[in-house]
């Protein structure tokens, strides 16, 4: 386990009560006041768990004193539960560590999912629409809310492409690992033969931007054209020019938005995806700077690249990443993909302590 500097643990805890004493005044305006709490959420934690790895470590001391005691039955209680203290300190320690690693700037933020047919036609717009809906039942058990952005709707069903923003806290953080490619191995219904197709579809989760994150000046950036929409709608859609199109001029980066009937709300959501896109390219150059290396977030859809399976046949879903299989498959096509994102989660911590140890 890492070592941890104990000049570090009170810089933090004295940090933390002057930021609670600073709140008990009452005398922070709005800005301020949701600044300091902000940074008294992030500092709590490794405050409580350095406090329970000191109670611990005290009784530890206790109790090794009382194994040399002239009493066998004392002795013996002593040693059972030294015993126990030892597990829990461990267990202590590890919370301390993963209260102390850096944190994705990010990962409370909503999110933008998109979600797109890959390689299999038809049926790979079908396994989209699976999906979309699956994270969609995941997103109303977690407590947030989903809004579509845009979709475009495959003749068979399912989906060529579909973009929704998920609005609650913590979204990045348990869908980002989530991004990549999927395969689904399953008999289409239209086969006759009963012979088994694999198809993709690839998932992105970006997260989403705020103003402040990215700055647009919109008479100097944008060139923002309208047009009548040619996609479904019915038409009152089509007889306005209510669809936009928006272009970065510094990047090139086009965003088209033509779901809603209203140029204005056309306008606001493509706003909405090019700030999400613009932020997460910023995040993407700052990591490689970092790294030294660049990772697609999603590849190309190719069948040979993929995160995760979904086999129909054996009702089985497999996390190529971490070699974890589950018997699961409609459960988790309904949305209970508490098991996987957790495995996920856990997997990253001990990667990142294990990086913190080396």
């Amino acid at each position: 386990m890492t070592t941890i500097s104990p000049d570090r643990i009170r810089q933090i805890e004295a940090r933390r009560d002057e930021l609670s004493a600073l709140m008990a005044t009452g005398n922070l305006d709005g800005d301020r006041f949701v600044s300091v709490s902000k940074e008294y959420a992030e500092l709590e934690p490794v405050a409580q768990a350095a406090g329970e790895v000191r109670r611990l470590r005290a009784e530890a001391e206790s109790l090794q004193y009382m194994t040399d005691d002239a009493d066998a039955e004392l002795r013996a209680m002593a040693e059972e539960e030294l015993r126990d203290n030892k597990a829990a300190l461990a267990d202590a320690d590890r919370r301390l560590a993963l209260a102390l690693l850096p944190r994705d700037a990010a990962d409370q933020r909503s999110a933008m999912l998109e979600v797109r047919a890959g390689t299999g036609g038809d049926e790979a717009a079908l396994f989209a629409g699976d999906l979309f809906r699956m994270y969609q039942r995941f997103a109303e058990e977690q407590g947030w809310r989903v809004e579509l952005i845009s979709a475009s709707d495959s003749d068979a069903g399912g989906f060529k492409e579909v973009v929704a923003s998920i609005t609650g806290s913590g979204v990045f953080a348990k869908l980002k690992f989530e991004s990549g490619v999927h395969r689904v191995q399953r008999v289409p219904v239209t086969e006759s033969g009963g012979r088994i197709h694999t198809s993709a579809a690839t998932v992105a989760v970006l997260p989403e931007a705020e103003e402040v994150d990215v700055q647009i000046d919109e008479a100097k950036d944008l060139r923002i054209d309208v047009y009548r929409s040619s996609g479904p709608g019915g038409q009152s859609v089509n007889t306005t020019d209510s669809a936009v199109r928006i272009t970065h001029l510094p990047t090139g980066l086009v965003v088209i938005q033509q779901d809603e009937k209203s140029q204005h709300k056309n306008k606001a959501k493509a706003l909405k995806v090019l700030r999400t896109r613009l932020y997460e390219a910023e995040r993407e150059r700052l990591a490689a700077e970092r790294s030294g290396t660049r990772r697609a977030m999603v590849g190309s859809g190719d069948r040979s690249e993929r995160i995760r399976t979904y086999n129909f046949p054996q009702g089985r879903v497999t996390d190529h990443r971490i070699n974890l299989t589950l018997h699961r498959l409609p459960e988790i096509l309904q949305g209970e993909l508490g098991e996987l994102v957790g495995a996920l989660i856990a997997e990253d911590e001990a990667e990142r302590l294990a990086t913190l140890d080396a």
